[in-house]
């Protein structure tokens, strides 16, 4: 056994052998500082967030650990005030929710049916949707635009939120649709056995079982929704827009307006940023799942 051992060892490479020796303690601390290193911009905005504009142009926010005096929630309160902000986050939930419901639900159907009913052409239809993965949204901006002017869409809530369902959609179907391929034929015989029909097997069986990749379409949609400025920049309404585009409009409009735009940036960050903690699990599971059938 001695011996076998000493020959994988001799045979593993370098940069083998030295991971092999650095794993535990080292290795845990070196992904700490990392993970540190990441956290420091959303650290700095935050204590930006609760400085004066004042102590912002003298110093960094790092001073705000030797002096914590500089805390003050006034920016907050004056954020609350601005009701450009305090609309463009009410825009934004209006877009977001109602573009990831709709992907979810859409999505979870399209993907039990290509994954578990015969349907002619299914095979074909679906080799259509996995290629409109790799169609980029900029190729779309101008047709898209010229199309909602046609139909009266254009710089609307419900314009913005067809064109992030029609971008989507693709991205679920195929996610869904591995994930729902995985389930054991087995379990959906017997429930046809028991008289089960579609609607009852998809909302009983399938939905259940694919609540992790269910989760994980949410959170990726959920986040490109939220933080996307390029598709609303364009679409959405411009006397209501979206949190992203009434902080750019904040920049462009009032230059160093920083006592709105720190906490704004902040507020904007963290409802994503919570969301996807919350559900961290069920994302990493689904989309493990989702990837290898």
């Amino acid at each position: 056994m001695t011996t076998v051992e000493g020959i994988v060892k001799a045979r593993q490479s370098l940069p083998a052998r030295i991971a092999s020796r650095a794993g535990g303690g080292v290795l845990r601390v070196f992904l700490i500082l990392v993970g540190l290193f990441w956290l420091m911009p959303t650290v700095g905005l935050l204590l930006s967030s609760v400085r004066s504009p004042a102590d912002i142009a003298s110093t960094g926010w790092w001073k705000t650990f030797a002096d914590p005096s500089q805390l003050t929630f006034h920016n907050y309160a004056n954020l609350l005030d601005n009701s450009t902000i305090t609309n463009s986050l009410l825009s934004t939930v209006a877009i977001t929710v109602p573009a990831t419901v709709l992907v979810v639900v859409i999505g979870s159907l399209a993907g039990y049916a290509f994954a578990w009913m015969d349907f002619p052409g299914r095979d074909w239809w679906f080799m259509v949707v996995v290629s409109l993965l790799v169609v980029p949204v900029q190729v779309a901006l101008v047709p898209v635009a010229k199309l909602f002017g046609q139909i009266g869409i254009f710089e609307t809530t419900i314009g913005v939120i067809i064109f992030h369902v029609a971008f989507g959609l693709p991205f679920a179907i195929f996610l869904l649709r591995n994930f729902f391929a995985e389930i054991p034929r087995e379990l959906l015989e017997a429930a046809r056995l028991d008289g089960a029909g579609e609607i009852r097997l998809f909302t009983r069986v399938v939905m259940p079982l694919g609540g992790p990749a269910i989760a994980s379409l949410g959170i990726f949609q959920f986040l490109w929704v939220w933080n996307d400025m390029l598709v609303a920049l364009i679409f959405a309404d411009s006397k209501h827009p979206p949190i992203t585009v009434a902080l750019q409009q904040q920049v462009r409009q009032f230059g160093n307006n920083i006592d709105v735009l720190a906490p704004g940036a902040f507020v904007s960050m963290v409802i994503p940023l919570a969301v996807f903690f919350a559900f961290q699990r069920q994302f990493v599971s689904g989309v493990m799942a989702g990837a290898v059938k």
